[in-house]
């Protein structure tokens, strides 16, 4: 049970740690079977490594440098632990992810020959980089309608991958499949967290702010804003409704872009 900001924070430190080793023994074992994979599925592979390198880092360091991006918060007094350079961060990390899934979806697609398949996996990094713009819209001018539609985005995309990963459940190999069940199993809890608990989240905050006629900042202010400005706190009570998601979003989910790295070998089969 986590009593303090402090307690918390020393867990996300440690998390990273053992997220980079699991990463780095992962490699290895990728390099060692290097010799044992076709062609076109070691290629594959190497690029979801290299991705996932980009998320384990990029949570790594927001683990290290915690951010409550809206609201200015920090753990750590330091222009590194600004709200420009953790966005930023954030938004690189956060496409590496979105790609994973989408190199993913493309190879079921490719494998089964389904055209809907190929269609979702090219949409989902350029729906990835809208959420993206509105994330930056909420985190520079303090509005949470941004964050609704980001958040939004990301559970329609996760959808999405979903409904396709069932389309083609039939035209995979029957020893692939409760690889690719984990995966749907995964999405179908990710959406219902999305559109559960997240997205009514942000909703609520603008809401709230727009109910109390708050002023936000411009684009140019916001801008200013966050490069300059960073308020330290360690507060359990300014930090604890970030908790839960900071701590599933880079521990879980950096789990999952590992561990698509270990994918096996996809093949086609009959039902």
């Amino acid at each position: 049970m986590l009593a303090s900001t402090q307690d918390w924070w020393t867990l996300l430190r440690g998390v990273a740690v053992l997220n980079v080793l699991a990463w780095s023994a992962v490699a290895w074992w990728l390099w060692r079977s290097r010799d044992r994979w076709p062609p076109d599925a070691w290629l594959s592979r190497r690029w979801q490594l290299l991705l996932s390198a980009g998320y384990v880092l990029g949570c790594g360091w927001r683990s290290l440098l915690p951010v409550y991006d809206v609201q200015r918060l920090v753990l750590v007094d330091s222009f590194w632990s600004s709200v420009i350079v953790g966005r930023s961060v954030a938004t690189l990390a956060e496409l590496c992810f979105a790609a994973q899934w989408a190199l993913l979806l493309r190879e079921v697609s490719r494998v089964t020959g389904s055209a809907t398949g190929l269609a979702v996996s090219r949409s989902v990094l350029p729906l990835i980089a809208v959420a993206e713009l509105f994330s930056w819209y909420s985190v520079l001018t303090t509005s949470n309608i941004g964050h609704v539609v980001e958040e939004s985005l990301w559970g329609l995309c996760a959808g999405l991958l979903v409904l396709s990963l069932v389309l083609m459940w039939q035209q995979v190999d029957r020893a692939c499949r409760p690889v690719l069940a984990l995966c749907c199993v995964a999405g179908v809890a990710y959406v219902a967290y999305m559109f559960g608990v997240d997205v009514p989240m942000y909703w609520s905050r603008w809401a709230k702010d727009e109910a109390l006629r708050r002023n936000y900042l411009t684009l140019t202010q916001g801008l200013a804003d966050v490069s300059a400005r960073w308020v330290v706190s360690h507060r359990w009570d300014q930090w604890r409704t970030e908790v839960v998601w900071m701590t599933s979003y880079f521990s879980v989910a950096v789990w999952m872009s590992i561990a698509l790295v270990l994918m096996p070998k996809l093949r086609a089969g009959r039902a």
